[in-house]
Formats: C-alpha cells, structure tokens, sequence
C-alpha cells in the first residue's frame, strides 16, 4: 500500500564534509522524479529554533557549558520538530535536513563529555516520536574537512569560523570517529559515504542509499524525470 508520509532524512558528518552539497544534489533529483521536498537545517529551521542558533554557534552560551549547550539544542531542536518537520511528514514530503539529533549525540556528547544517559532523555524529548527514517553520514578525515569549511568561509567572505570550527584537530578526529561508531551501532538506519571524492560520485551514493525507501511512493512510480541519469548531477 503506498505511504502517505513522507520520507525523514538527515545528513550528518564532520566540518566541511559537503551536507549542505548534497542535500542540493538530493533535493533536485527528489524534485525531478515528482516528489514535494523541505530543505532544513539545525541548529535552525523554525522561527524559535532560528533565534538560537546564533546563540549557540557564535559561542554565546559556550560559557555556561556543555549542559546548556545541549539544552539550547533540545529546545531548538523540539520547536523545529514540532512546526516544520512534523507538519512536512505528514503532507507527504520529503525531509532533508542538515544535523539532527545524532550532532548531539557527537558533538554534546563524545567531545563534549555529557552522559549518555542524560542525552537520551534530551533526545527522546526533543525529536518528540520523530526520528529519522535514513542518516547519512558523510565521512571525511578531519583535516581535509577542515580545510574545505575554511576556503568556504573564504569564498563566502567569512573571516571568523564559528563555535566548533576553531576547536583543535585532535577534536575534529574524535567526532569523526563517533558518526562511525553510531553508524556501527545503528546500520538499519545510517549509511556511511565516503566524503573525499567528486560531487558527482558522491551524489550518485546518496541516491543509491535513498532509492530502495522510495519503493512505496507512488512519485517513485514515474521514475525519473527530464532525463536524469543516476551518478550525474
């Protein structure tokens, strides 16, 4: 029977690993085989949610710790679900959205040393019934994503890296290594795409990774439109 809800999926991956890339390379394929989609983003997405995001990566909170943090990001994070995100599923569309809850898991939690205790409970409040159908993680080493946000913000004109961009490589590698780890632990629900070639490739591995959900979405029966060719974006 075809589903009437629509699709959840998160992008997830160290600095510079390309999501937001993607995420466009995704939408556009989504959109040319029929399908509704909502790009969205966190910390972000919603009226509420937008208000603290500039709180959180400007460094604002850092200096109550790591707890606030984490609270600020549940807070932003439940708004965002409960106005945007929810209310698209249940229309139908398609969701992609850069960061979730597995960012917190990250970079709250592993670098930031917060229970995982206490983080469950956080998260369980916060998606609020609403995880994610697919998690894509997209690797790349530390440094080389590093270097890619960093000419990015040159490009963009940006001259001070935000909250967790300035922190040492050593940290970069540990949150690398735990988007491994919850793909590890979780691997009906997150796949692993290596981050360090072409667009192109890449784009064509995400496709490859959402394709088989799309099965009982009537939009999936048309196949795909205006001559799209997969692996070519």
């Amino acid at each position: 029977m075809p589903k009437t809800r629509g699709l959840f999926i998160t992008f997830e991956g160290g600095e510079g690993a390309g999501k937001s890339t993607q995420i466009r390379h995704l939408a556009d394929r989504l959109s040319r085989r029929g399908f509704e989609v909502l790009v969205t983003r966190e910390p972000g997405g919603s009226s509420g949610a937008e208000a603290v995001r500039h709180v959180l990566l400007s460094g604002a909170a850092q200096s109550y710790g790591t707890g606030m943090e984490a609270l600020l990001f549940a807070a932003a994070r439940n708004d965002h679900v409960r106005h945007v995100i929810r209310p698209a599923l249940e229309r139908g569309t398609m969701v992609l959205c850069d960061r979730f809850m597995d960012s917190s898991r990250v970079y709250q939690g592993v670098s930031g040393e917060l229970s995982a205790d206490f983080l469950g409970h956080l998260e369980r409040v916060a998606i609020d019934g609403t995880p994610p159908d697919l998690t894509i993680i997209l690797d790349i080493p530390a440094a080389a994503g590093l270097a890619r946000a960093q000419a990015r913000a040159i490009a963009a004109g940006v001259e001070t890296p935000d909250r967790y961009e300035r922190e040492n490589i050593a940290v970069h590698e540990t949150r690398r290594q735990a988007f491994l780890d919850i793909a590890n632990r979780e691997p009906q629900r997150c796949r692993v795409i290596d981050a360090t070639r072409d667009e192109s490739t890449i784009a064509g591995d995400v496709m490859a990774a959402v394709t088989p959900l799309l099965a009982d979405y009537p939009s999936a029966e048309s196949g795909a439109e205006g001559g799209e060719t997969e692996g070519v974006s």
